[in-house]
Parts: structure tokens; C-alpha cells; sequence
């Protein structure tokens, strides 16, 4: 069996994700990328296990029954913004940069992820993994993460591989998007007969943005509404019978999506339509292994305000950590350092070794 020690284990890290940024791999298009990834493992003797463009294989010394810890990234990556001054698909190596599609949001996450995953073995952790390559994570797509979880069997926590320059972020707000309408009676704009939506609207908007939420988190702060989108009227002389608006929720571990709704309808006219409660907060507790670990390496925990993979998990805790930055994500010209590969690896074994359970 192939030996690898952790200057090789980086090195195979780095030549993975030159290979990923060469095939497309968006949302629903991640056959490509998912087979890479099993190729790699089954030349270490993993046994392999798909489901969709889903992957996931367990360590070697799996023990059922045993705790086990999930670590994850996802395999698609969003389509080219403009901007780009190089081809997305032919990775570029200046200077210790690589810069392709998805080399920081996830693939730098995904493959330092799958490097600890095999350095792991030789560790004598006295606690299972299970390594765990997702699809349609940049869409909330149902064929993902949800889509292969039933299959994992029993899993205690997980590690879910995101830029956050290998700070831990312990807890990360939902996400509720609310599909809002305000009714009105048509009229002619020159007479006084007629109800118009917009008004109506406006009270509605006017509470989305005022209001606030008891509970607040010491972790990530308040529940937070923003009124993004609004459109309303055909012609300057008719008074709008209906305005639309839409207004995007990020909520604290204090509320799910279902409690917010709840409180909102209590207060606002207008008719709402969430677009989807799945994507829910989610916190681990302070004294978790996990957490404690982090501490005791001198990790710097913090409160995420976007969401991930960690929103449709519920049934254990997670939180969200990797190399590169969150600001690089979705924008042209991204990029990370091969430094923050060999130093993610790096901190997700030192990471592993501390984790007691």
C-alpha cells in the first residue's frame, strides 16, 4: 500500500486541485470531480460509496458504535463571474498563487480535507472518520448533502470544509427568504378611489426594518431582516393594485426558520411565501471535544453570518472550518495560497490529535 507522510500528503493535496479546477464541476455537473476524488481514495484501498455525485468512504479502523467524525467539503463550485482575466479551467501556479475556479471556495477545503482524512490512519485515534465529498452545496440543492446523509449512518460531529483562513466557526445563521405581497384596489392616480399596494407595502417594509427580535446570541448577534428586492405598478397614472417585495432573513441560534416565520406573520399584512425553511442556525456547544480542541491549539472560534452544508444538518453538531477566505469566494480571479493548504492539513491533523472523546 502507498505510504504517504505529510510532505507528500500536501504535495498530492496541491496536484488534486490543479486537476479540479481543469474539469467543471458546477452544481449538478460534479460526476467528473466526484470520480477524481474516489479515484484517489481507492488508490489508497478505500472502499468507495456514491450515491448521486455524493462520495463518502470510511477510515479503515472504523469501529461500529464508535464516535465518528464527519469531515466534508463540497465538489461544485458557482459559474464564472465576469471579470476574470485568465481562463477559470486552466489553473495558474505564480509565486506559491494558484488561481482557478474554485480554488478556494471549496477545493482548497476539499482536498486538505481528503489529505488529513489519509494521513489520519497513522494517527491511533481512538474515534472513526468518515471523509465526505458533496454536491450541490452552491445552490442548496436537495441532491447533496441531504441526499446522502441517510446513508452515513450514526455520526457524532463533523468538520464541514469552508475558507475561513482555519478559524472555527462555532456557530453560523440560517437563512429564510421571504417572497412578500401587499394588496391594493386599482384606481386612477388622479382621483381618490383606489388602495394602493405600495403604501401598503411601505408599513410592512418599514417593520422589517425596525423590528427586533428578543433573543439575542452572544455568538452571532441578532436575527437580521433586509428588504432586497420590490416591484410594483404598470403605468404612472394607475394606482398598483399589488407590490411584491422580498426580504432575506439570517437567523441566530435562538430561532429556526418555522419560529420565525411564526413571529413575523404575527406582525406583517402582507402575504408571505418562504422559498424554503430547510436552511436552519446552527451552534455547538462550548465545551464540545471538538470546540476544546480548537482552544487548546489556540484556534480562533468565532460566529459565521453565511451559510454552508451546516444549515441542513440537525441530527449532530458541526462546525465550519478550512483554508482561504470567505472574501475570494464567487469572485473573479479566485485564488489561494498553497500555504493555506499545507498549513490547513497541518491544523486539521494537529486538530484531530487533540480531539479527545
Amino acid at each position: 500500500m502507498q505510504k504517504l507522510d505529510i510532505t507528500s500528503a500536501q504535495q498530492l493535496a496541491a496536484d488534486t486541485l490543479v486537476k479540479l479546477i481543469q474539469m467543471p464541476s458546477f452544481s449538478r455537473e460534479e460526476e467528473k470531480a466526484s470520480k477524481l476524488i474516489a479515484q484517489i481514495l481507492e488508490q489508497f484501498h478505500y472502499r468507495v460509496h456514491f450515491k448521486g455525485n455524493n462520495i463518502y468512504a470510511y477510515s479503515r479502523d472504523f469501529v461500529p458504535g464508535r464516535f465518528t467524525l464527519m469531515l466534508n467539503s463540497h465538489l461544485d463550485t458557482v459559474r464564472p463571474t465576469n471579470g476574470w482575466e485568465t481562463d477559470p479551467f486552466n489553473p495558474i501556479l505564480e509565486n506559491g498563487k494558484l488561481t482557478g475556479l474554485g480554488s478556494n471556495d471549496a477545493g482548497g477545503c476539499l482536498v486538505s480535507l481528503l489529505a488529513s482524512f489519509l494521513l489520519s490512519e497513522d494517527l491511533n485515534l481512538n474515534y472513526n472518520r468518515v471523509f465526505v465529498a458533496t454536491a450541490e452545496e452552491e445552490i442548496s440543492g436537495t441532491g447533496g448533502m441531504e441526499f446522502v446523509l441517510p446513508e452515513l449512518g450514526k455520526i457524532d460531529v463533523g468538520i464541514v470544509g469552508e475558507p475561513t483562513q482555519m478559524q472555527m466557526a462555532v456557530a453560523e445563521k440560517g437563512l429564510m427568504v421571504l417572497d412578500c405581497e401587499a394588496k391594493g384596489k386599482s384606481g386612477h392616480a388622479a382621483r381618490t378611489g383606489g388602495i394602493n399596494a405600495i403604501t401598503e407595502a411601505i408599513k410592512d417594509i418599514e417593520w422589517f426594518h425596525s423590528f427586533r427580535f428578543p433573543e439575542t446570541s452572544t455568538i452571532l448577534g441578532d436575527v437580521k431582516m433586509t428588504v432586497t428586492q420590490i416591484h410594483a405598478g404598470s403605468q404612472h397614472n394607475v394606482i398598483p393594485d399589488k407590490c411584491t417585495f422580498v426580504v432575506d432573513v439570517r437567523t441566530n441560534e435562538k430561532y429556526n426558520n418555522a419560529q420565525t416565520l411564526e413571529i413575523i406573520s404575527l406582525y406583517v399584512k402582507s402575504h408571505l411565501q418562504p422559498r424554503s425553511l430547510r436552511m436552519n442556525s446552527s451552534c455547538i456547544a462550548e465545551n464540545h471535544p471538538l470546540v476544546l480542541a480548537a482552544k487548546s491549539l489556540q484556534i480562533v472560534c468565532f460566529g459565521s453570518p453565511t451559510t454552508s452544508d451546516q444549515s441542513v444538518i440537525s441530527n449532530f453538531p458541526t462546525v465550519k472550518m478550512g483554508p482561504g477566505d470567505s472574501n475570494r469566494s464567487h469572485t473573479a480571479n479566485e485564488y489561494i495560497f498553497v500555504d493555506e493548504i499545507n498549513h490547513g492539513i497541518e491544523t486539521y491533523l494537529g486538530l484531530l490529535k487533540a480531539m479527545e472523546v
